[in-house]
């Protein structure tokens, strides 16, 4: 009987937890990449330029770059800052101390996090993808800026300088429920400064650096699915000659 009302109970909350999650800002789809090792290349090095000096990636060494078309010398001379060995791990010189004084809490390791991301809304590449997009200046914020996808988030905008800095706008309309209030809805983002990069090459940049995060978090994945296509395509023969093989057996029996 109380497991009938915990089942009852677990039906009752997930309609309520699909509206939350409804609610938020939406996905953008990221493009897929991890079969591109240009791509893949230019996403390493913006990752170690851009993210590795705060976050880690602990569970990723230097040399799986090898696995994306890189050598050990283009490793180790433009890859390779934090350590001396391209066998190391990719670690942050960033303490866990400065960094909670610094930001309120330690930047999450980014090993898995194309993976940690993922939700009924979209992958966790659609989340990064979406994320590094929707910054904009936010003087009321610690660090200046604040993220239409993550609200009050703590870490800045690593990013700016390639993106330039932007602001949102808002507008303030009638509440649908209730007329008698308002809220504000966010209108669009408009360009304060420019960047290096122009829109596209900042979203094709970014698109870069999600495929490396996605494939970070699993270096055999294009392997994996190679293989897994040569797997149907053995189990499939391996099933027609059984087909043929048992019809050929009971057509000797009849």
């Amino acid at each position: 009987m109380k497991l009938l009302k915990k089942l009852i109970l677990a039906l009752a909350v997930v309609p309520t937890l699909a509206l939350a999650n409804s609610g938020g800002y939406p996905l953008d789809r990221a493009p897929e990449r991890t079969n591109d090792l240009a791509a893949l290349q230019n996403g390493a090095k913006l990752f170690v330029n851009y993210c590795l000096n705060c976050h880690s990636a602990t569970a990723m060494r230097y040399n799986r770059l090898r696995d994306i078309g890189l050598t050990d010398d283009q490793i180790k001379n433009n890859l390779l800052f934090t350590g001396e060995k391209v066998g190391e791990l990719m670690k942050t010189s960033l303490s866990a101390k400065d960094a909670k004084e610094w930001f309120g809490a330690v930047p999450p390791d980014l090993s898995v996090i194309a993976r940690a991301k993922a939700s009924g809304e979209g992958t966790g590449a659609d989340w990064l993808y979406t994320y590094l997009r929707t910054y904009y200046k936010d003087e009321s914020r610690p660090t200046g800026w604040n993220n239409m996808l993550f609200p009050n988030v703590g870490m800045p905008h690593v990013l700016w300088e390639l993106q330039g800095t932007r602001g949102a706008k808002f507008e303030t309309v009638e509440d649908a429920h209730d007329k008698s209030k308002t809220e504000h809805k966010f209108a669009g983002f408009e360009q304060l400064t420019p960047g290096k990069m122009t829109a596209a090459e900042y979203d094709n940049a970014v698109g870069d650096l999600v495929a490396y995060l996605q494939w970070m978090g699993e270096p055999a994945q294009n392997q994996r699915k190679r293989l897994g296509v040569w797997v149907v395509m053995f189990m499939a023969l391996l099933a027609t000659l059984a087909w043929r093989l048992n019809a050929s057996y009971w057509k000797e029996v009849k």
